[in-house]
């Protein structure tokens, strides 16, 4: 029963991929984003400093000074900002498409804005469940009522634990009779937070609360973490230094952009044509698996929100290449078995258990490789290891699933049976040494 039900499952599971990947890179422009090498932005370099009350920049204070300048950078609504740590001490900030650096100076040397509102609940659990709703200063800040509370009167918040050692957030408030009017004439109701106009988050009001509250609830150590430096009103923990400030050019022209794309498509048909006329039948079902395997990879980079860059675009590249040397192995191994004299069936079986140890060996040291670089890489690096790691991993899975799927489909169904379609139409010759008469 199973072996009737396999093929048709495999099938639907396949189309199913197909579909879903198309879907989600559609339209593909708006999806996948070009990178500053290809489309020119700004780029600043930060020194963070150290304090009296910060002595060392560890990787706590770097990662929260990232997560409010990545708050700040949003605001400017534009896309897929990149932002890399840099040694323990630097971050490098890098903003597509946008043409001043000084308006990214500008902005990172702002401070951010704190606003509290009272809520309805269907306005909160809209944003709890909808980041764009959440982000939107049209969406959820607007339909929120006046504000009624602002950061400039919250005098810290720090994250502790309640008496059961559960995760909260304690607070101060500078005006704690302000502070109690608003509690006591809005109990049970939603107090929701805005940063920036972005929702953050909400709690219910359970009491008056004058100059000491507290914000409970199913918390983890990291959200308190996170919570409690948003209502510090996104304040930079330790001073910023300006390394560097630069308006990046497009590295590529859109004319060398488009020569470039018509080249790799050339290069890429070229290697289709090789292994159909190489590997007949084979070949043709690979080229079909790669292309499966182009739409598996965009579609990842449009669901990540990857930013795609030349050296990105490079690592796509090598990824296929990767995929058709994979094919190559396997073909080879399944016409030997052929010249063997093996039937077609076992040929095709066994070719792909024999060359299984040496796909997997290959991929998997790439993989190993490509996330080395990604951990310790840097910008631009991170964005070839990222489309090395996913491309090559796709590869293998391209190469020994959907490629095994389309040869057992063809084979087990009889579909073709020459041998010759299979690129082992002659016969292995082998070599006969006579010995001359003496």
């Amino acid at each position: 029963m199973w072996n009737k039900l396999k093929r048709p499952l495999q099938a639907v599971l396949l189309l199913a991929l197909v579909g879903l990947c198309a879907w989600s890179i559609t339209p593909i422009q708006k999806k996948i984003h070009l990178g500053l090498d290809l489309q020119g932005g700004a780029r600043v370099e930060l020194q963070l400093e150290t304090t009296k009350d910060v002595p060392q920049i560890t990787a706590d204070v770097q990662n929260q000074v990232e997560g409010v300048i990545e708050r700040r950078v949003n605001t400017l609504g534009v896309s897929e900002p990149v932002i890399s740590k840099v040694g323990t001490n630097r971050l490098l900030v890098e903003v597509p498409a946008l043409k001043n650096a000084d308006e990214l100076d500008k902005l990172l040397k702002e401070a951010a804005v704190l606003d509290f509102k009272i809520c309805p609940p269907q306005v909160a659990q809209r944003a709890d469940s909808d980041k764009k709703y959440a982000a939107d200063i049209n969406g959820a800040y607007k339909d929120c009522g006046p504000v009624v509370y602002s950061g400039a009167e919250l005098k810290s918040a720090s994250p502790g634990f309640g008496q059961g050692g559960e995760p909260q957030v304690n607070f101060i408030t500078k005006n704690p009779t302000k502070f109690a009017n608003l509690t006591r004439d809005h109990m049970n109701q939603l107090l929701s937070i805005f940063l920036d106009r972005q929702y953050v988050s909400s709690a219910t009001i359970q009491g008056i609360i004058s100059t000491d509250g507290m914000i409970h609830g199913s918390f983890t150590e990291d959200q308190v973490a996170t919570l409690s430096n948003e209502l510090n009103a996104g304040a930079l923990p330790v001073p910023l230094t300006f390394i560097s400030k630069d308006d990046v050019g497009a590295t590529l022209g859109k004319e060398d952009l488009q020569k470039s794309l018509i080249a790799s498509i050339v290069g890429l048909g070229l290697v289709l044509v090789f292994m159909i006329v190489m590997y007949r039948l084979p070949g043709l079902l690979a080229d079909v698996a790669l292309f499966v395997y182009v739409l598996m990879l965009l579609a990842l980079l449009s669901v990540a929100h990857a930013v795609l860059t030349l050296p990105g675009i490079a690592g796509f590249v090598l990824s296929i290449g990767m995929a058709v040397d994979a094919n190559v192995l396997i073909f080879e191994r399944v016409k030997e078995e052929l010249w063997a004299g093996k039937s077609l069936r076992a040929a095709v079986r066994i070719g792909f258990q024999r060359a299984f140890s040496s796909v997997f060996d290959s991929h998997f040291t790439t993989i190993v490789g490509a996330g080395v670089l990604y951990l310790l890489g840097t910008g631009t690096v991170k964005g070839f290891a990222y489309t090395l790691f996913w491309g090559t991993v796709f590869s293998l899975l391209t190469a020994v699933v959907i490629t095994r799927f389309f040869m057992d489909l063809v084979v087990d169904n009889n579909l073709v049976t020459s041998k010759a379609a299979y690129g082992a139409g002659g016969t292995l010759a082998v070599p006969v040494v006579t010995a001359e008469a003496r």
